[in-house]
């Protein structure tokens, strides 16, 4: 079953990716806010939360983290990594940049070996103040799953304009400093057979890996339930196979 993230601090959580996780919920608490409403998310379609569309305040989000990262240096776990994702796009928030330069002089005075991650889908990095404060955190991850705009439509479902040659243009921006993440799957939605770890798809995708030439690639598949209940999970041999490829072009590629 799908689920949301009631809270703006949650976890810590160990993290496939990135050790233990402190996550941060900029969106709303009680429902889902999106520019993609991919077949895969754990938190459900955003058509399943029609609550309140309310950000989280950047004077919640600095207390709350404040006071949990003074408990868990006091209790001597203190986080390998505070990481914005919960119920949607971080990027979305219209104080990012503020709370972003506020995450960091949380970070610097209470557990300064801790990295700060994002978790984006990339569809704001035509804002200026996204992309600035995107190049001030440790670990700008972003998305993308394919190098075909009908796959993207049909894996990820932007909610507005999407184009994949412009989001490869934008994050080619980044000069290499972003990590580039992409799940992997197999399965059908809505009478159409989806597939993205066909020679095409990956062929394709692996050209624009090359173009962005990202510090680092991370490739995954279903760990978590999904609204879409016809997909399959691609197998760690699958994921190892297209890491081996990506990391002939001189990019790490860890499987996640």
């Amino acid at each position: 079953m799908t689920s949301l993230y009631h809270d703006i601090i949650f976890g810590p959580v160990h993290s496939r990716r990135l050790g233990l996780s402190l996550g941060v919920n900029l969106l709303p608490t009680e429902s889902k806010l999106c520019s993609f409403d991919c077949i895969y998310c754990e938190c459900g379609w955003n058509h399943d939360h029609p609550g309140g569309r309310r950000f989280n305040a950047r004077a919640d989000v600095a207390r709350l983290l404040g006071e949990t990262l003074r408990r868990m240096v006091a209790d001597g776990t203190p986080p390998d990594v505070i990481t914005f994702a919960g119920n949607g796009e971080p990027t979305l928030h219209p104080e990012f940049e503020a709370i972003i330069d506020d995450t960091l002089s949380l970070r610097d005075a209470h557990c300064p070996t801790a990295k700060v991650s994002v978790l984006s889908n990339a569809t704001q990095l035509g804002r200026e103040e996204v992309r600035r404060a995107l190049l001030r955190v440790d670990n700008n991850i972003l998305k993308l799953d394919s190098a075909f705009d009908r796959t993207v439509r049909l894996i990820n479902n932007p909610q507005g304009h999407y184009s994949v040659e412009e989001v490869v243009r934008q994050m080619q921006g980044f000069e290499g400093r972003m990590i580039l993440q992409t799940m992997f799957l197999r399965g059908e939605y809505r009478g159409e057979s989806i597939d993205n770890t066909t020679e095409e798809e990956v062929s394709a995708w692996l050209h624009l890996v090359e173009q962005i030439r990202p510090s680092k690639v991370m490739v995954y598949s279903l760990d978590r339930d999904t609204p879409c209940q016809t997909l399959t999970k691609v197998s760690k041999e699958e994921l190892g196979a297209i890491a081996r490829r990506v990391e002939a072009l001189g990019i790490p590629c860890p499987v996640a």
